[in-house]
């Protein structure tokens, strides 16, 4: 029997002084994160860079993605335990979306 996947949705900040490429490369090294804990990613929204609300790692912006993705409940916390190991990501949040 498969496991159950539960629907969430996470968004991280990247440091801003990353080029293109490496941006690009984080991105999708969060997406393999996601699939090698047996997940699915939906929907990927970059929404750029934004000056932050307070300086994080000496940073006062940082680029900010958002995405929707599918994940065994006991598979979270290995992720989030893999995506703060991340040093590009400056920080991030995960939070379950009602099935409604």
């Amino acid at each position: 029997m498969a496991p159950e996947l539960r629907t969430y949705e996470m968004v991280y900040i990247l440091r801003p002084d990353l080029d293109e490429e490496a941006r690009r490369g984080k991105i999708a090294r969060v997406h393999q994160l996601i699939q090698s804990e047996s997940g699915t990613v939906q929907t990927t929204d970059e929404w750029g860079s934004r000056i932050l609300a307070y300086e994080i790692q000496h940073f006062r912006e940082g680029y900010y993605v958002a995405l929707t993705f599918s994940l065994p409940p006991d598979r979270i916390r290995n992720l989030e335990d893999r995506l703060v190991m991340e040093d590009a990501i400056l920080r991030h949040q995960i939070v379950r979306l009602d099935e409604e």
